[in-house]
C-alpha cells in the first residue's frame, strides 16, 4: 500500500473512534489522583463523537469534505484539555493533508509531524510526559523514517511509528514522578494510542464496523447523495417523555422499536425525561409508544420531503450534537437578559460575563455577581468549545469575560475565543469556583478591557482554595494511604488530609490552608452536605481562630462535599 485515499481516512478516523469509546472507562481509571471526576477517557470520547458524527455523514468523502467535518467537529466538541489537545492533533493533521485526493507516505510523515506541532503550540506551558509526548515521539520517527527512505510502503511506515509511540507511552511515569507513585502511564496518551491503534485495525483490513453509538445516543444517520424520492423515512420526529416512573429499561427498549419502524434514532435519557428523535413514516406508532412510558411535550414533526434535502441533513447533526450531554441550565437572571435583548428591549452592552458552574447555589451567586450566561458543568462535565461559544453568542455584549473556573476548561474557553470574530473574548484564567467568584468582585466599571483583565486575575491569585471530596479507589499518594470512600481534602492538587467524614477533612484542609495574614474563610457546601453540618463546622472553625471571619454558602454542587477559599 503506497497510498491512502479519503475512503480509507473515513474509516480509519471512525475504527479509532469506536476503539476510544469502548476503552473510555479504562482510561478514566488511569487519572492520577483517586477522585470521582477523572475524565480523561470520556473527554477525549466526546471529543471525537462530536467529529465522527460529521464524518459518517459523509457518503462519498474527499479529502477537503473529510478534513472540514474532523477539523472542525472535534474543535467544536473539544472537552477538557485532552480533549483540547486531542481536537489540535487532528487539526494539525488534516490541514497538512489539505488539497490532496490521495495521501503518499511523504505527506503522511509531514501530516504527523504538523499534528504534534499544532497540538504544542495550542498549550501554554507543554508538561512532557503527557499525550503530547506521545504525539512528538510519532513525529520524530515519522521525520527519522523519511529521511532514511528505506522505501517503507504505508503499513510499514504505520507500524514502525506507531510501535515508537507505544514505546514512549510506557516510559510516562518516568517523565512524570506522580505517574510512577500511582503505577500507571499518562492518560491522554493512552487515548491517543487507543485511537491509533483502532485506525490501524481499519487500515490493515481488521475491522469491518464503522456505525457509531455516543455514550447514551445511537445514531444510525447515514447521509445519501440522492433526491427526496430517495428518502426511505419521510417525517422527522421529536418529542420529550415527562417519565411517569423510573424506569431503567426506556432508553434500551425504545431505542430498540423506534429502529424497527424508522432510521436516525436519538435516545437520551437525563434524569425523569427522556429526549427522542426518530425519521419515520408513521410518527404515530412513534407517540403511541412513548405514550406508555409517560405524557409528552416539545413534540415536532416535519415532512422531510418538502424540505431541501442538506438542511435535512443539518437539523439532524445539530439534534444529535447537542443533545448527547445536557450541560447547561439557564439561570433566571441569565434566561431575563436573553428575553429582553430578543425583544429589543435593550441594545448590545460593552461588557458582558460567561462562568462555568456546578450546583445551583453557586450558579445564583454568580448571577448575583453580573453573569449573564451560566454554563453548568464543571468537574466530570466538561462544557464543549461549542457549549461555550453558544453561550457568547446569546450574551449581547461588545466584550465577552469567560470565567472557566476550573483548570481542565481553560484551553476550551481559549479555543472558543480563538473561534469567535464577531466580539473581543477574554479568557480569565480561574482554576475553581473561589478563584471566579474573586475575579468577578475585582472587576471595575468603566475600565479599559485588558486592564480589568489583569485586575481580575490579580483578585483570584489572593485566594488560597480547596475542595473535599471522597476516594473511588484504593491508593497511595503524597505519603498518605487511601482507601476507597475516604474523604480528601486536596488543595492545588495536593492531598492534605484523609478522613473518615468529609467534615474532618474539611476542617483539616481549612487549617492548612490559614496564615497569619488570613482573615476570611468562605464554605461553600455541596449536595450531600446539611446546612447543619456547615454551620456546624464555621462555628468551630471562628471557636479555634478568634481573628477571622466563616462565612458559609449553599453551593449545591455535585461530589464536591466543599469548595472552600481564604483570603
Amino acid at each position: 500500500m503506497n497510498r491512502i485515499d479519503a475512503g480509507m481516512i473515513q474509516k480509519m478516523f471512525l475504527a479509532g473512534a469506536k476503539a476510544l469509546e469502548a476503552k473510555k472507562e479504562y482510561i478514566n481509571e488511569l487519572n492520577v489522583f483517586p477522585v470521582p471526576d477523572g475524565d480523561t477517557g470520556t473527554n477525549m470520547t466526546m471529543t471525537i463523537m462530536a467529529a465522527a458524527k460529521e464524518v459518517s455523514l459523509l457518503e462519498k468523502p474527499t479529502m477537503e469534505a473529510l478534513g472540514k467535518a474532523i477539523s472542525s467537529g472535534s474543535l467544536r466538541g473539544a472537552r477538557g484539555n485532552s480533549g483540547v489537545i486531542l481536537s489540535q492533533i487532528f487539526r494539525g493533521f488534516v490541514k497538512s493533508v489539505k488539497g490532496n485526493d490521495e495521501i503518499d507516505l511523504q505527506i503522511l510523515g509531514n501530516a504527523i509531524c504538523h499534528a504534534s506541532e499544532t497540538a504544542y503550540k495550542a498549550v501554554m506551558k507543554p508538561k512532557e510526559g503527557t499525550i503530547l509526548t506521545v504525539a512528538k515521539a510519532g513525529a520524530d520517527k515519522a521525520k527519522e523514517l523519511l529521511i532514511e527512505d528505506a522505501g517503507y510502503d504505508i503499513l510499514e511506515f504505520c507500524d514502525i511509528v506507531a510501535a515508537c509511540m507505544e514505546e514512549t507511552l510506557l516510559k510516562t511515569p518516568e517523565l512524570l514522578p506522580v505517574l510512577k507513585e500511582a503505577g500507571v502511564v499518562d492518560s491522554g496518551g493512552e487515548g491517543l494510542m487507543t485511537f491509533i491503534r483502532g485506525a490501524l485495525d481499519a487500515l490493515n483490513g481488521r475491522t469491518a464496523d464503522f456505525s457509531i453509538k455516543v455514550g447514551n445516543v445511537t445514531s444510525v444517520v447515514r447521509a445519501s447523495t440522492a433526491g427526496e424520492a430517495d428518502i426511505k423515512f419521510g417525517y422527522c420526529t421529536e418529542f420529550i417523555i415527562m417519565l411517569e416512573r423510573n424506569e431503567d429499561v426506556v432508553e434500551e427498549q425504545l431505542k430498540e422499536y423506534l429502529q424497527k419502524i424508522g432510521d436516525c434514532v436519538v435516545v437520551v435519557s437525563d434524569d425523569d425525561i427522556v429526549k427522542v428523535h426518530v425519521h419515520t413514516n408513521d410518527p404515530g406508532l412513534a407517540i403511541q409508544k412513548a405514550l406508555t412510558y409517560g405524557a409528552l411535550t416539545s413534540m415536532k414533526i416535519d415532512n422531510m420531503r418538502e424540505e431541501h434535502h442538506e438542511k435535512v441533513i443539518k437539523d439532524a447533526e445539530k439534534l444529535a450534537r447537542g443533545e448527547q450531554v445536557p450541560l447547561k441550565e439557564k439561570a433566571p437572571a441569565s434566561e431575563k437578559r436573553e428575553q429582553e435583548v430578543q425583544a429589543g428591549k435593550t441594545g448590545r452592552k460593552p461588557v458582558g460575563f460567561i462562568a462555568v458552574s456546578a450546583g445551583k447555589g453557586l450558579s445564583e451567586i454568580f448571577c448575583d455577581l453580573g453573569i449573564d450566561q451560566v454554563i453548568e458543568g464543571g468537574q466530570t462535565m466538561n462544557p464543549s468549545t461549542e457549549d461555550i461559544l453558544d453561550a457568547i453568542k446569546k450574551v449581547s455584549a461588545d466584550c465577552v469575560y469567560i470565567l472557566p473556573n476550573n483548570g481542565n476548561i481553560i484551553l476550551a474557553a481559549n479555543q472558543a475565543k480563538a473561534l469567535t470574530e464577531d466580539k473581543k473574548v477574554l479568557v480569565v484564567p480561574s482554576k475553581n469556583i473561589p478563584q471566579g467568584i474573586a475575579a468577578m468582585i475585582s472587576f471595575s466599571d468603566g475600565q479599559d478591557a485588558e486592564k480589568n483583565l489583569a485586575r481580575m486575575t490579580e483578585g483570584m491569585e489572593g485566594i488560597k482554595a480547596g475542595q473535599v471530596t471522597y476516594a473511588v479507589r484504593d491508593t497511595t499518594m503524597d505519603g498518605k494511604e487511601i482507601k476507597k470512600g475516604d474523604y480528601m481534602g486536596l488543595s492545588d492538587h495536593e492531598i492534605v488530609s484523609v478522613c473518615g467524614t468529609a467534615f474532618d477533612a474539611a476542617k483539616v484542609l481549612v487549617e492548612n490552608l490559614l496564615d497569619d495574614d488570613s482573615e476570611l474563610v468562605s464554605l461553600y457546601y455541596g449536595e450531600d452536605v446539611s446546612e447543619e453540618d456547615a454551620e456546624k463546622l464555621a462555628d468551630m472553625l471562628l471557636e479555634e481562630h478568634d481573628e477571622i471571619e466563616v462565612e458559609v454558602q449553599y453551593g449545591g454542587q455535585p461530589i464536591y462535599s466543599y469548595f472552600i477559599s481564604v483570603e
